[in-house]
């Protein structure tokens, strides 16, 4: 155990060092500029020229730069304007960046930690042992927190200048809250998630099912099952008996009182950051105009520039006179699919949180690397049940090909001229592709996984009746 510990910091400490030299590297490989990794809503450069209008008393959503959070621009803006003397610029953003990719795969962990006694705990109190495998190797929550670190995904939203890894932390942190109990911090990483990025708001499904249910289990009528076969099987003995039995199996029943004082919690939070928000822009705009600028510039995709989404793209061809139509369509898209997916994994709460995140990365108005190393991250969580998951080679290859050729193609067209739109819109088109099927693929693999549960506990059930 030891010797593992050790390991999983030794990477850590690894891929701390190697952010740290691509940080001190000429210019970046000019990430902070591809489209890929900074949009209009993480490019630190835009909230460098937000805090630049602000400290010139004008608003800083004047113009069509800046359209984050004024609370964001207040805490990374004054590190904007400061320099160190032969130090790369923006160095101390950068710092903040890599202690938020730090304190983030720590919180992955401790949350696959808690899953990973939840799913022991389950099968052994369905007497399923036999998946119980020992492994030298590192746990779930260990390779799910390396997965994040060492994702070349999020080593370039860290280097390139996103603000993507505090909007991953806040969410991270949501998800660890719920899992471990502590509702006032739940409340907190979910308020700051949806103020930040809006799309975070959805995740009130799977943080109340956590709280309600607690962590990832088998289907709950397993152990009803369970503790029916043992009453029927014991018709003679005494209630002291059946009462020891009721008593081993987890909790079926939802509990209410966690998820009312989330809601509590979550309207105290939010009257806070909104109090913060007009003491922030009260001097040079209102809060209307933060609204518009932020969650109105999310919703009515504004700015097409390009990106790895598929919304620029078609807002850029469609007729205005369907364009509000097609706007309810997409944003909707998002909605229809939650309520579905949470009847039918409301057992699996976390996973849920991850198809989600994974969903609404591919249907955003400005996606980017940032979003997809957030869910890639969280898919190491469930490594037990998505063993027998079909096409993990062919998407590992997908994500490796879209990463290469997605620069090439946009070389092509924006700088060499000798490409158009359609040859980076096609990268983009194959990486939602890519997403939808990973999503379809780790959806059928935990099924199919609450599948072979259900037969081995029937199978058990029957071998103890006869």
């Amino acid at each position: 155990m030891d010797e593992k510990k050790r390991g999983f910091w030794r990477w850590l400490i690894s891929s701390v060092l190697l952010r740290l030299i691509l940080i001190y590297l000429p210019r970046n490989f000019n990430l902070a500029s591809r489209p890929e990794v900074s949009t209009p809503l993480t490019s630190l450069r835009r909230l460098a020229e937000g805090y630049w209008l602000k400290q010139s008393s004008i608003s800083p959503y004047a113009g069509s730069m800046y359209h984050g959070s004024p609370l964001l621009l207040s805490l990374l803006g004054p590190l904007t304007v400061k320099r160190i003397e032969g130090q790369p610029d923006h160095l101390l953003c950068s710092l903040v960046f890599v202690i938020a990719d730090i304190i983030s795969a720590l919180l992955i962990r401790a949350t696959g930690q808690t899953l990973q006694m939840a799913y022991i705990q389950s099968l052994k109190s369905l007497d399923i042992v036999d998946l119980l495998k020992s492994s030298d190797l590192l746990s779930s929550g260990d390779i799910a927190a390396l997965v994040y670190l060492w994702n070349p995904f999020t080593i370039a939203a860290c280097v390139g200048l996103s603000t993507s890894p505090v909007e991953n932390l806040v969410v991270i942190l949501a998800l660890y809250g719920a899992c471990k109990g502590l509702v006032p911090l739940a409340a907190f990483g979910w308020v700051m998630a949806t103020h930040l990025s809006l799309y975070p708001a959805i995740l009130i499904i799977p943080v109340a099912l956590l709280l309600g249910y607690g962590p990832d289990t088998p289907p709950r009528k397993l152990f009803l099952q369970k503790g029916y076969g043992k009453n029927g099987d014991n018709h003679s003995s005494d209630n002291c008996g059946q009462q020891e039995t009721y008593q081993s199996k987890p909790q079926v029943i939802f509990s209410w009182r966690p998820v009312i004082h989330f809601l509590l919690w979550s309207s105290l939070w939010s009257s806070y950051v909104l109090v913060l928000c007009i003491i922030s822009v009260k001097q040079h705009g209102s809060l209307w105009e933060m609204f518009q600028r932020t969650y109105g510039f999310i919703l009515t995709v504004e700015d097409m520039s390009p990106n790895i989404g598929v919304l620029w793209y078609f807002f850029a061809e469609v007729f205005d006179f369907f364009r509000n139509f097609f706007l309810i369509v997409f944003h909707l898209n998002i909605l229809f699919m939650m309520l579905p997916l949470a009847i039918r994994l409301k057992h699996r709460p976390c996973f849920l949180a991850f198809v989600y995140i994974a969903i609404s990365s591919m249907l955003k108005s400005y996606p980017s690397v940032g979003d997809s190393a957030l869910y890639l991250g969280l898919l190491g969580l469930f490594l037990d049940e998505l063993a027998d998951m079909q096409f993990s080679f062919f998407l590992f290859c997908g994500y490796i090909g879209v990463s290469l050729l997605s620069p090439v193609m946009h070389n092509l067209w924006i700088w060499r001229g000798t490409g158009n739109a359609n040859f980076y819109y096609a990268t983009g088109m194959a990486y939602a592709c890519l997403q939808i099927i990973l999503v379809v693929e780790s959806v059928s693999a935990v099924l199919n996984h609450d599948r072979k549960l259900r037969k081995l506990s029937v199978t058990k059930l029957q071998d103890g009746k006869s």
